[in-house]
């Protein structure tokens, strides 16, 4: 593959994964539906574009995924819509990605990955960012959007690591989003008094789960492959950033002091750990 090719797609990749902060957010702002019906139609639109792909380029689904990456990916995309019914969608982006590396990073020291001097230093300015973004202030993200963001974080890290090495990786998020389809009705049905969608807002959540989240993660695998390990985790680094650069050209949201400095901290980090290891990262969202 070309390296023109590998930069494009790769790109290409990143805006459809910081999309999905502005496309939630701009649903659950400024249209009628709600938070548990943007995550059943995200999912089954996500499911039917996946499948789709698969599809076309002569794959089969078969018994692709399973039952418990199903199960965190619902809790993400759960987690994620709800989180944004209060969180501006730069700060949810931010906490997302830095939720998603440190429960990654978390889980290679808990298996026993030797850490240098400047990982360490790396994760405890990450880990310093998050807790300066959510200090109490008057730029304080709402604690419980908070909340949710990071859950739905620790929740993608743990799909992430479950799906490393599991096959043809289209595949897979394809099966694994069909499993997530009765979860996400499930929790529609339970959300029932509440719910309400509008045209807009359908056409904002199937956007997110059959562009922003299939095909975003179709492009994704087929850049992978001409991208080195570090490169790939360091270029994902750009995902909170383009997802601010969204938020505020086209929903109007200030970029403050607080998640200028919470974001040099978290991206910094992370940065000095994932270069320094060289390891694929995986944090689509």
């Amino acid at each position: 593959m070309s390296p023109v090719r590998v930069t494009v797609l790769t790109l290409l990749a990143m805006v459809a994964f910081a999309a999905n902060s502005l496309l939630c957010r701009l649903a659950l702002k400024g249209t009628g539906i709600d938070a548990a019906s943007f995550t059943s139609v995200r999912i089954a639109s996500g499911a039917l574009a996946l499948s789709l792909i698969v599809r076309l380029r002569g794959g089969r689904l078969g018994g692709a995924g399973n039952w418990l990456s199903a199960l965190a990916l619902f809790a993400y995309a759960a987690a994620f819509s709800f989180a944004y019914l209060s969180l501006p969608a730069s700060t949810g982006a931010l906490l997302l990605f830095g939720a998603v590396q440190t429960t990654m990073i978390g889980y290679g020291i808990r298996k026993g990955e030797r850490f240098e001097s400047r990982q360490w230093i790396g994760l405890t300015c990450a880990l310093a960012g998050l807790a300066g973004l959510l200090l109490p202030g008057l730029s304080a993200p709402p604690p419980g959007g908070a909340v949710l963001m990071l859950g739905a974080g620790v929740a993608w890290g743990i799909y992430s690591l479950r799906g490393k090495g599991a096959g043809n990786p289209t595949a897979v998020t394809a099966g694994n989003f069909l499993r997530a389809v009765p979860l996400a009705a499930a929790l529609s049905a339970a959300m029932s008094a509440h719910a309400s969608i509008d045209y807009a807002g359908f056409w904002y959540a199937t956007g997110s789960g059959a562009v922003a989240s299939g095909i975003g993660y179709a492009i994704w695998y087929a850049a992978l492959p001409g991208l080195k390990a570090g490169n790939a985790a360091t270029v994902q680094l750009s995902v909170p950033v383009i997802a601010t650069l969204g938020a505020v050209a086209f929903l109007g949201e200030s970029v403050t002091i607080r998640i200028v400095l919470a974001s040099a901290a978290i991206l910094g980090g992370i940065a000095l750990v994932v270069v320094r290891r060289g390891t694929q990262r995986d944090t689509r969202a």
